[in-house]
């Protein structure tokens, strides 16, 4: 592997060596081969990026273009896989997805973290052998994060509230509050009925015992197994010990919470960075979208093709991209009539009615179609004028797609 990457890398005596872009494929791949010299195992990199207005997530849809990295490993897999992570969060069901599969294709799974893995992303690395951190490596809380109804006619999403919220808020009344009478108790709990409908409340207690058991699975899936008191307390640390959701756990504190944790030396750090990079700069995170500023003077609509997440190994590189578009809501004056009246004079001594029937006619609908084209340019200016009452948008034509050739 080593002869190879250096006649790749080799240039014509007195020619300087290009330089590649820090984004470039090849590079990537630079940098991937001189992790996987150093660690001796296969790299495979999934980043979900967390770009402001094209947030991407981990989601069980990237089980299949991931499962074709896999793939290319061979029947019989390799000694060990380093999975390079960067993510925010995503799906609870995807991580064990994920790791089940790696599992089947090696004998020792790894991590690699040189910065952002929180949530499902820290899921992933419980399943894994080795979580090698780099110092700004983090890993995060894993209660899930669920979405909060108003009750009534309107069924508007209002908030994000993390699982734990409601266990603290009952935490709250009997240990702060001290309300240990089971009455009182049943009746502050009636007022946060009130505010969350019961489907909402059902689902929490489903969460609550669906993320402890995903994690204990997860756990369980170490070379090295972990007694019960160990596992216990990772779990707990993790789910329950942790007060907020946006909390960063760094690489001393994960240490303290019993989780295999390993630092990579001076040199492997800076190649784990050097690559993050590299991908931070394929997925923009760097240059947010705001719709106050993306979008161009004199225009309602921006939009911009975008690559969300991605997954790369030796093999290939697959996108998960789209198109996402934005445009401003303006509010339309109320009950806006158009009453237009073509007063058109004709030449001196013509006469309307001496015309020809079919003139007639045709000089009509010439008249209807001008002021229909009018009536819409008028409405067009009128809504450009209109004040700004917000912006919405979407992604559109977006799923997985294989870029190993498009020299991104």
């Amino acid at each position: 592997m080593a002869e190879d990457q250096e006649e790749q890398s080799a240039e014509p005596e007195g020619q300087p060596a290009a330089e590649l872009p820090p984004s470039s494929r090849e590079n990537r791949l630079a940098l991937i081969r001189a992790i996987q010299e150093a660690r001796d195992s296969h790299v495979i990199a999934y980043c979900a990026g967390d770009r402001q207005g094209a947030m991407g997530q981990i989601g069980e849809d990237a089980v299949r273009p991931m499962y074709d990295h896999v793939r290319a490993l061979g029947f019989n897999g390799v000694p060990r896989i380093d999975l390079f992570l960067y993510s925010r969060g995503g799906s609870i069901e995807a991580p064990w997805r994920i790791v089940s599969m790696l599992r089947e294709y090696c004998q020792e799974l790894n991590v690699l973290i040189p910065y952002r893995a929180h949530s499902a992303a820290t899921l992933i690395a419980l399943g894994a052998d080795h979580i090698v951190m780099g110092k700004k490596g983090e890993l995060g809380p894993i209660d899930p994060i669920m979405s909060k109804f108003e009750r009534g006619e309107r069924t508007v999403i209002q908030e994000d509230m993390s699982v734990e919220d409601i266990m603290s808020f009952v935490s709250f009344l009997k240990e702060r509050v001290g309300i240990d009478d089971s009455a009182a108790l049943a009746s502050s709990m009636n007022i946060l009925a009130e505010k969350l409908s019961p489907w909402l409340l059902g689902s929490i207690y489903r969460a609550h015992s669906h993320i402890r058991f995903i994690a204990r699975k997860l756990l369980a899936c170490q070379q090295k197994p972990l007694d019960e008191q160990r596992l216990a307390l990772i779990v707990a640390s993790l789910a329950e010990k942790t007060y907020f959701h946006g909390h960063d756990i760094a690489r001393s504190e994960a240490k303290e919470m019993g989780l295999p944790i390993v630092e990579p030396d001076e040199e492997l750090e800076s190649k784990l960075w050097q690559l993050f990079e590299a991908y931070e700069a394929l997925l923009k995170l760097q240059f947010p979208i705001d719709p106050r500023t993306v979008v161009p003077s004199g225009q309602d609509e921006y939009v911009e093709q975008v690559i969300l997440a991605c997954i790369e190994s030796e093999a290939q590189l697959s996108v998960f991209r789209g198109d996402l578009r934005l445009r401003y809501v303006r509010q339309m004056p109320a009950n806006l009539n158009l009453n237009l009246n073509l007063n058109v004079q004709l030449p001196p001594g013509m006469r309307p009615e001496r015309l020809p029937e079919a003139a007639r006619v045709a000089i009509q609908q010439m008249f209807q179609q001008l002021e229909a084209q009018i009536a819409t340019l008028v409405q067009i200016q009128v809504q450009r004028q209109a004040p700004i009452q917000g912006t919405e948008g979407g992604l559109f034509n977006a799923f997985w797609q294989e870029a190993t050739n498009e020299g991104i």
